[in-house]
């Protein structure tokens, strides 16, 4: 027999109780706020503490339980949902999530979150029976949880950007980005256009070039940026912060805008993205390139295959066409393809266009091995680098960059690379990785650097920039002459014209895209249901073109 007042467990379930909702609410906090791990243990003993001060489960003066389901338990599932997606990524977009839903996700190569996500939601379970449990017990979690329900929608960052979303459309007219837009428009062609070889190098951030937070793991690409001119300050926009998304803004100068309700089908994946503008690939197409694209993961998955058709490449290729061709059929990953399998398909490819002969030609290649949260470093790299540890972002990152260092010595030394422009980039900032809080200790830039004949070699740019600024300046360094040195939202950064963060800096930008809703019909135009356009007969927005340090905080159109 347990003595009188004996505090057990095993016969006090509100310990229990209590137990698991401050294990999840110190969860939560050491996730969202970034705090080392050992901070859960105080957090959550702090929360036990105060549970037995006012004696939470047990109150002085308690009433019969009442049978009653709380309010609060579909925002605590909601505050679930939005941990596990900062625990994933670090960063929530809310764009990310809906483009997704929309665009498709068949074919993913994130099987290892599926283990975390049935944790999560075992674990969600028991926070709900939990708090279930205290409110039927405790009168006074009765009388708060109303409140409490309350606090937990205003507080939740998906509600917030939601709700930002929904006040912008009474209060904005909507329109203030696509008055920027300026549809890419080439003047003049070189007489000899150059080849273009883009590398998207997935996660590789410029951030990583700091020695002192990342040692050497970015040595290879600094060693590549010392052959040609090195961007720095690119900044990553809201709306941009993905795969889909970073190709898209760096292709098409905009931010990738989901599609929302202008999707005619809601309950079916696009069926053509973006296809309201002309990007990189359009561009080309019409100055005669023959394109292709590359991947080791699957086209299907958010659309990407039906991007890269929609916009002029002739060729795409990802795992289902690639993996065929492998020596080794075992020898992929959740996603498809290790990277040094790609590059000799790369290699291949570019052969392949060259011995053609046909005029010039544009390959776009998208890495894996720096991919969240680990990276897939290939077997190459293991050879050169040694045993992976499974978890170090950084032994991915130096994998990743010696095999671009690797491709672009192999090219050069086949001479496939003559008046050829080489492009290699991140296709956004990396999300949640190892190194997330060394990366999260100051300001944090895209990789994007050119190389190439007529490129200067060590040349640097410092300038407030963005992924959007990417689709004029490779235009412009394969020397076409492009309208005013801009392309969708974007500015050359080889030419004077100042960029959208230089002129409105990113938070005003975030904020403007939330109040958008023109750009988002530019983009998806054609997928807007008949009679939706132009609605209320409204014209079509004007177009703004801003001069340097003027602000241009231009008067909204007369109502309607």
């Amino acid at each position: 027999m347990t003595r009188t007042g004996q505090i057990s467990p095993c016969h006090h379930p509100r310990w229990w109780a209590l137990l698991v909702i401050g294990l999840c609410l110190g969860y939560a906090i050491v996730t969202v706020a970034v705090l080392p791990v050992w901070s859960l243990v105080p957090i959550a003993g702090a929360w036990l503490g105060l549970g037995w001060l006012l004696r939470w489960g047990e109150p002085p003066n308690p009433r019969p339980p009442v049978r009653v389901w709380p309010w609060s338990l579909v925002p605590l599932c909601l505050w679930g949902v939005y941990v596990y997606l900062a625990e994933s990524f670090g960063i929530v977009e809310i764009g990310a999530i809906f483009f997704h839903l929309q665009a498709g996700i068949a074919e993913h190569g994130g099987s290892g979150r599926l283990v975390a996500a049935v944790l999560y939601t075992l674990t969600m379970l028991a926070l709900l029976a939990a708090f279930t449990w205290l409110a039927r017990r405790d009168h006074r979690w009765r009388l708060a949880d109303r409140l409490l329900a309350l606090v937990l929608v205003a507080s939740n960052p998906l509600f917030y950007s939601m709700g930002q979303r929904s006040a912008a459309i009474v209060t904005d007219d909507g329109a203030w980005l696509d008055r920027r837009y300026v549809a890419p428009t080439v003047e003049q062609a070189p007489a000899e256009p150059p080849n273009l070889l883009l590398l998207y190098l997935e996660s590789i951030e410029r951030t990583y070039a700091d020695r002192e937070r990342f040692g050497d793991a970015y040595a290879f690409l600094d060693a590549l940026g010392r052959r040609g001119h090195v961007f720095e300050g690119v900044r990553q926009l809201e709306n941009t912060g993905w795969t889909m998304a970073g190709m898209i803004a760096s292709q098409c100068g905009t931010p990738l805008m989901p599609a929302g309700l202008l999707h005619d089908n809601q309950f079916e994946p696009l069926g053509r993205v973006v296809p309201g503008i002309r990007c990189l690939g359009d561009v080309l197409d019409e100055q005669g390139y023959r394109l292709s694209f590359l991947g080791g993961a699957s086209t299907e998955f958010a659309g990407k295959g039906i991007f890269y058709e929609d916009h002029g490449v002739d060729t795409v290729m990802g795992r289902a066409e690639l993996e065929p061709r492998l020596e080794d059929p075992e020898y992929v990953n959740d996603w498809g393809l290790f990277d040094d399998s790609l590059y000799d398909f790369t290699v291949e490819e570019i052969r392949r266009l060259e011995a053609e002969d046909a005029g010039p030609w544009g390959v776009i290649n998208l890495s894996i091995t720096g991919h969240a949260p680990n990276g897939y470093p290939a077997q190459a790299c293991l050879k050169r680098q040694g045993e992976f540890d499974g978890e170090d972002i950084l032994y991915s990152v130096e994998c990743s960059a010696w095999l671009a260092f690797d491709l672009i010595d192999r090219l050069e030394h086949e001479g496939l690379l003559e008046n050829t422009l080489v492009v290699i980039a991140s296709d956004h900032l990396t999300m949640r990785v190892s190194a997330w809080e060394q990366l999260i200790a100051g300001e944090r830039d895209n990789t994007f650097m050119l190389l190439g004949e007529g490129i200067e070699a060590g040349a640097r740019t410092q300038r407030e920039a963005a992924s959007i600024d990417l689709f004029p300046t490779i235009l412009e360094a394969m020397g076409f002459s492009i309208e005013d040195h801009r392309a969708g939202l974007g500015a050359s950064l080889l030419s004077a014209e100042p960029t959208l963060v230089e002129q409105h800096g990113l938070a005003d930008l975030s904020a403007r895209m939330h109040e958008e809703t023109a750009l988002q019909q530019r983009l998806w135009e054609g997928l807007v249901p008949d009679g939706r356009e132009q609605e209320n007969g409204q014209a079509a927005p004007r177009q703004v073109l801003e001069a340097p340090g003027n602000g241009a905080e231009e008067a909204a159109p007369a109502m309607q």
